[in-house]
């Protein structure tokens, strides 16, 4: 069984929210930042600011705000520091209890609308921990091939292969060819 990361403060109590709704400000610490950045392979999470605000809906809760961040992680060219500025909106639904298992039959059909709303996150008892929406939220922001500007195989002295003849595309096809 495998630990599960939590950033310290961020759940929210549904049964002590107040009418209009709670904040959380979450200026997540350099301890945390760097646990963080172990647990998403990143070379450091520089800073992480976390601005919620949440609302009684239907028996749970909405959450809306925004997440700020400034990571580092190496470039997938020159494995070079290359630093990303993310900022991302948040908007999710929970409610309380679990999901309903799914009892089709193996290999039915199910309809997924794609325009449709998000699956509502589910959570037990009386306190929601947003720790895996944040963490979620940012590691989906993330570029997965990042470079620094202008950064190219070229820049860092490797040539690309121009004779089509010499590609590892060129030479599958001829090992294809040779198998029929």
């Amino acid at each position: 069984m495998t630990d599960r990361f939590r950033l310290n403060d961020a759940s929210i109590r549904l049964d002590s929210m107040p009418s209009d709704g709670r904040d959380l400000v979450l200026d997540v610490g350099e301890e945390e930042r760097a646990t963080l950045a172990a647990h998403l392979e990143l070379t450091s999470v520089d800073s992480l600011l976390v601005k919620l605000h949440a609302d009684k809906f239907r028996g749970g809760m909405r959450v809306n705000g925004s997440l700020k961040a400034t990571i580092s992680q190496p470039s997938v060219v020159s494995f070079e520091p290359v630093t990303q500025q993310i900022s991302e909106s948040i908007d999710r639904i929970f409610l309380p209890g679990g999901e309903k298992p799914y009892a089709g039959a193996a290999g039915a059909e199910i309809f997924v609308d794609l325009e449709g709303d998000d699956v509502p996150d589910h959570f037990d008892g009386q306190e929601a921990d947003l720790s895996d929406l944040i963490i979620e939220v940012l590691s989906l922001a993330i570029d997965p091939y990042p470079r620094a500007e202008g950064e190219s195989l070229e820049s860092i002295g490797v040539d690309p292969i121009e004779d089509a003849e010499e590609s590892p595309f060129a030479r599958l096809r001829a090992l294809k060819r040779d198998s029929d």
